[in-house]
């Protein structure tokens, strides 16, 4: 007989304390920061329930980060000890959907968020479902939510300002790419310290698209549609080939 899955046993609380070295020269928590938070969570869960990375790794799998939607209610401060909920909620199609809630010292929610994950296959280096007993752990939650709707499809960005990365070693994860919220930080980077000091990010998206490796330049463009609304597109500068998406909204 299998167990039983609970809610409990699924859903896993992890703490963090925020330094100075996460905040901006306000004293509040870097968006690029929270969403490495976000993702380590997501590793601590997955490790807990036997499908991280280390264990799909003997499936021949390795997990991607497709998507990620996150809305802030309030900019998170030095000193402040957060916890972050994350369990495994649904699949839809072959995309594994997981879901976030921050909340402060008063267990007060203070973000949330979604987010969708593919299974590549080593040796294709494509999408496969896990198959097994225990993939119900995968939609179990189906009906509790971070967010009620799914991690944001972006729209390609065509025109707009321009701005320049180059992929440098500290961008660069253990994956030999770079890390996931640094494409965060890259569109933050392209607003002004004055910008910066007035505003701060109510919801951010990003779309994952290709890998972005050390020393590989990236043409970000910045659009902005309507106000405080920024949507981004990086492109690789060798190719013009899509390597993320982006909607920042303050």
């Amino acid at each position: 007989m299998n167990p039983i899955l609970s809610d409990e046993n699924l859903s896993l609380i992890s703490p963090f304390k925020i330094g100075s070295h996460d905040t901006d020269m306000e004293a509040r928590l870097r968006p690029g920061t929270l969403l490495s938070m976000l993702i380590q969570s997501a590793i601590y869960s997955s490790d807990n329930l036997g499908f991280g990375f280390a264990d799909i790794q003997r499936l021949r799998l390795f997990w991607v980060c497709s998507r990620l939607s996150l809305e802030i209610i309030r900019p998170l401060k030095w000193y402040e000890e957060i916890t972050i909920e994350t369990w495994p909620k649904n699949l839809e199609r072959i995309i594994y959907l997981r879901d976030f809630l921050v909340r402060d010292a008063e267990q007060k929610v203070v973000a949330k968020g979604t987010s969708g994950w593919l299974a590549i296959d080593l040796d294709s280096k494509k999408p496969k479902r896990i198959e097994g007993t225990d993939a119900e752990m995968f939609v179990h939650l189906n009906m509790k939510h971070g967010l009620e709707y799914s991690p944001e499809r972006l729209s390609k960005v065509k025109e707009g300002e321009l701005f320049e990365h180059n992929a440098t070693y500290f961008d660069i994860d253990l994956n030999k790419h770079v890390t996931s919220s640094r494409y965060v930080d890259w569109m933050m980077d392209s607003f002004s310290p004055e910008f910066h000091e007035a505003h701060y990010p109510k919801k951010i998206a990003l779309n994952y698209m290709q890998e972005v490796k050390l020393g590989e330049k990236i043409e970000l463009i910045r659009q902005n549609p309507e106000n405080k609304l920024f949507l981004f597109e990086g492109l690789h500068t060798d190719s013009g080939e899509g390597a993320f998406r982006g909607k920042i909204e303050f």
